[in-house]
């Protein structure tokens, strides 16, 4: 079984990150996930890539602490969080987050709030490559 939470290049399957969820707790009643794509648009002009660079420790503790939070937070059950790193385009998967809770508002608050929470504190960078050049993108939730 993979690690609730993670830092990869590679793609990752929902269905096996929800899987891994609900065989964490059968008291489970509702599973909430949200999944972030590339889009090949941003502010007007086409993005062919997207590059995805993190500082690895400082952005997988910051992750770890925040999965825990979560759990503490909104009562969740389990929660996960997954992140790629390198290039990617237009359609792929960028991040992926899933909470489980004993009910639907819990694990709506917490999948939100995870989301939320990652893009103001985990130090992953994000670099749109465009025809007219490359440009960092600053976090906004």
């Amino acid at each position: 079984m993979t690690e609730p939470v993670r830092i990869q290049a590679a793609d990752f399957s929902q269905d096996e990150e929800i899987r891994a969820l609900k065989a964490s707790s059968k008291r489970m009643g509702g599973i909430a996930t949200f999944l972030g794509c590339a889009r090949d648009f941003s502010e007007g002009r086409s993005v062919s890539e997207i590059s995805f660079d993190a500082y690895g420790s400082m952005a997988l503790a910051e992750m770890n602490k925040l999965r825990s939070e979560a759990i503490e937070r909104f009562k969740l059950l389990d929660a996960r969080i997954v992140h790629r790193i390198g290039t990617v385009k237009g359609g792929d998967n960028i991040v992926f987050i899933a909470a489980g809770a004993e009910h639907r508002a819990a694990a709506f608050d917490g999948c939100r709030w995870m989301i939320d929470e990652l893009k103001q504190r985990v130090p992953i960078w994000k670099k749109e490559i465009t025809p007219q050049g490359d440009s960092w993108v600053t976090p906004h939730p």
